[in-house]
């Protein structure tokens, strides 16, 4: 892995850590420094911040709110 690969790598503790993960990502780096944007895509799906999980998560926490209330408003009652 070249120098610039590795300096970015270390200080970022995220992709340190999906690297550690996904020891593949060792050998593609090694292989072709500029592999490092499609390692940063990855590692985003990874840890769910892609745009499409960020709202699924959004969508599932407000359906949980809303049971919740239902849940409050059933135990007035």
């Amino acid at each position: 892995m070249d120098q610039y690969s590795y300096q970015y790598i270390i200080e970022n503790p995220q992709l340190a850590n999906f690297i550690r993960y996904n020891p593949m990502w060792y050998r593609y780096l090694s292989r072709d420094p500029n592999n490092i944007l499609e390692m940063e895509k990855e590692a985003k799906k990874f840890y769910g911040k892609t745009l499409p999980q960020r709202l699924e998560k959004i969508s599932s926490n407000m359906q949980m709110v809303g049971m919740l209330m239902q849940f409050a408003d059933a135990m007035k009652d």
